[in-house]
């Protein structure tokens, strides 16, 4: 996926008290994604913009819009993605 059409489908990094310590406990991360995204679009835009590999990708919509909960694989950490995004 190129870094323009991954920037298009992930709109910005959504944190809660609970997407926090998802973070920590369960290695996901919450951002917050265009309503028009599947789960395999999400998980592509993910690898391309932030060079971590996903598990699985979790979706929920909301008044807000739509949330995707993305779990790494253990190799890379959730914990160092926040902290490269500055959420931690």
């Amino acid at each position: 996926m190129r870094l323009e059409d991954a920037q298009k489908v992930v709109i910005r990094p959504y944190v809660t008290e609970r997407t926090f310590d998802q973070i920590a406990r369960e290695n996901k991360i919450c951002f917050m994604v265009d309503n028009k995204a599947s789960k395999t679009q999400i998980a592509h835009a993910i690898e391309a913009l932030y060079e971590v590999k996903v598990r699985n990708v979790n979706t929920l919509r909301g008044i807000g819009g739509k949330k995707a909960f993305v779990r790494l694989v253990p190799e890379d950490s959730a914990t160092d993605l926040a902290t490269k995004l500055g959420l931690v």
